[in-house]
């Protein structure tokens, strides 16, 4: 049962994070027939702690109070990617998860689990920036960048910042119910749940390759994402036979020309999508889709989520 939860902070914790955690589990909202959560804050490092936003953090609690906590709650924190963490801190998060306890991490309070050794073998998910570093770090666990949070019961790994909410929400529905969730998220103003990953919140600029066979090719193409090519034209236009051409560009680039084409069309519709009000329509004749559902099924493929609730997500409701 999901009756005692416990926040575990460390300085340099990051407000935000910690808040979506005493959020969910730290409000009584009996008065609307809620459950109650015997919650507390605690500190691995001494009473007092340091934010990354400039102000301190006070709370009585040690890390003996871990001990009887069905859910621990490592919320996100300044350099906690780089940083050490305290042997005892890693050792009670250890013993928590023997017993049966939960642990539930928000963005890069994953590394303190990772350091714990508890995603050994599993699965986990981190903001997209940390993604790189933690998966060379700690390389016995899998990372799944595109994702806003994943469930390896009893580890819980979200993303960034807002998909601890996501985590958190999952957890409670998981345990008490989709109706308990759906209030809290509704008390919350948050959606109860959220489609798609964080693969639609990606920076993923054009790759930069040395490119000294294919980069004029590579220009050209940018500039005719609407033209179909083939192979052999691509070819053609570097002056190669077309098996030549290929492994040259794979060599340069890293993926095919077919992949690569495909991925700056789905960036050049994100482009378009956030910042013009063009129809979908014109959208996918611009970026060489043709149609619409051809548009809509590789911007799905790619991101997780349509071009129309993509662009509500950037640009607000009214521009869908």
């Amino acid at each position: 049962m999901l009756k005692n939860v416990a926040a575990v902070l460390l300085n340099g914790v990051h407000p935000f994070e910690l808040g979506v955690v005493c959020e969910v589990f730290g409000i009584d909202r009996s008065d609307e027939g809620l459950p109650v959560y015997d919650f507390a804050v605690v500190s691995a490092e001494g009473p007092d702690l340091g934010t990354h936003c400039g102000f301190t953090v006070s709370t009585p609690h040690g890390l003996e109070r871990l001990e009887e906590a069905d859910l621990i709650a490592v919320p996100a924190g300044e350099s906690y990617a780089e940083r050490d963490y305290p042997p005892q801190l890693l050792e009670a998060l250890r013993r928590a998860v023997g017993r049966g306890c939960r642990v539930l991490s928000v963005c890069s309070g994953v590394f303190v689990l990772a350091a714990a050794g508890l995603l050994d073998g599993r699965r986990c998910a981190v903001h997209w920036h940390h993604a790189e570093q933690l998966a060379r770090r700690y390389p016995r666990l899998a990372v799944e960048p595109d994702v806003l949070y994943v469930d390896e019961d009893p580890v819980i790994t979200s993303a960034g910042t807002a998909a601890g909410i996501d985590a958190c929400l999952h957890l409670v529905r998981k345990e008490q119910g989709p109706e308990v969730a759906n209030k809290i998220a509704r008390r919350m103003v948050v959606p109860p749940h959220r489609a798609g990953g964080q693969a639609q919140y990606i920076e993923r600029p054009l790759p930069k390759a040395p490119c000294d066979t294919v980069g004029e090719v590579l220009v050209w193409m940018e500039e005719h994402l609407d033209t179909e090519v083939t192979v052999e034209q691509l070819a053609a236009r570097a002056h190669m036979a077309p098996r030549t051409f290929a492994r040259r560009f794979q060599q340069e680039t890293g993926t095919t020309p077919y992949r690569w084409i495909l991925r700056q069309r789905v960036l050049r519709a994100q482009e378009l999508l956030e910042g013009t009000d063009e129809t979908v329509d014109a959208i996918a004749a611009r970026t060489g889709f043709g149609t619409a559902a051809a548009l809509r099924h590789q911007f799905v493929r790619a991101l997780g989520t349509t071009p129309n609730a993509y662009r509500r997500a950037f640009r607000g409701p009214q521009a869908a």
